[in-house]
């Protein structure tokens, strides 16, 4: 039996089934999120909404666990934490006077801390380091009919939509002139780019997510310029990372986030250097 199938076929390895399918399901989101943060330059934006997502699930274990608020778990905490973030941000930017890169130090460095602290005052184990880096072995069946669902909402209105978002990604003031309500798509972009960053956290943590999210938009755009073709050679790269990511973690015995993003920066350097290359 080769290594790299047998690794996902032998039946004492389901969580990696799991993970590789989660990571395939993953796909078509870090193709079209992915490549829309890297065209319209906001992966700063995205890390203060995925360092925000660790306060909001802080905050959501805090209230589990001391104040016996069943409901409030940590993927809603994520959730609002992040998607919270992003609209904050999004919204000072359009309308507010503080400079862009301010508010989003700010927001990055509080969601970071504010989350730290509440785990901290929460009693009984809680495996931050988990959420930091991700665990594989913390998927279920409910992330990834959780992720199936984000690429529900996600490829229709790509597809259906794929005009105004091209003029959006490239020419917001144009796109304005045309009736486009940029603001409206700008702010649904955070939002659905902060869903995506929580629904990933799992897989390669908080610190590690945002390299996800940009290294097969960017690898993409190393040979294309095309919006379209980029987000689709951005989903095929993003499953290529994944798979080769869990089975070298494997084979090394090391951490699954951490190789899974270091194939993708090697691979995103070789083609700058291929690209370079070729322009000469």
């Amino acid at each position: 039996m080769n290594f790299f199938p047998g690794i996902f076929i032998a039946p004492e390895f389901g969580f990696l089934r799991r993970a590789l399918l989660f990571g395939l399901l993953a796909a078509p989101a870090l193709g079209i999120v992915g490549t829309l943060v890297v065209t319209r330059r906001i992966a700063s934006l995205a890390g203060a909404s995925a360092h925000a997502a660790l306060g909001g699930m802080g905050i959501a274990l805090f209230l589990a666990r001391v104040c016996g608020i069943s409901a409030a778990t940590p993927m809603l905490g994520a959730i609002c934490g992040a998607v919270g973030a992003a609209l904050i941000v999004g919204i000072v930017t359009l309308h507010g006077k503080e400079r862009e890169d301010t508010v989003i130090g700010v927001v990055w460095a509080l969601g970071m801390s504010v989350g730290l602290i509440f785990l901290d005052r929460t009693p009984g184990y809680v495996d931050w380091q988990g959420y930091l880096f991700g665990n594989i072995l913390l998927l279920s069946k409910t992330d990834l009919m959780s992720m199936a669902l984000l690429d529900a909402v996600l490829i229709p209105p790509a597809v259906l939509g794929y005009r105004k978002i091209l003029a959006l990604s490239f020419d917001p003031d144009f796109a304005a002139i045309r009736g486009i309500k940029v603001e409206a798509y700008y702010l649904t972009i955070l939002a659905l780019t902060a869903l995506t960053i929580v629904l990933l956290i799992n897989l390669v943590g908080i610190i590690l997510v945002i390299a996800l999210l940009t290294l097969p938009a960017a690898t993409a755009g190393c040979f294309t310029r095309r919006l379209k073709s980029m987000m689709f050679a951005a989903a095929l790269l993003a499953a290529l990372f994944v798979a080769g990511g869990i089975a070298g973690s494997v084979a090394l015995l090391l951490p699954t986030g951490p190789v899974i993003v270091v194939a993708a920066g090697i691979i995103y350097l070789a083609a700058l250097a291929v690209r370079r290359f070729a322009r000469r």
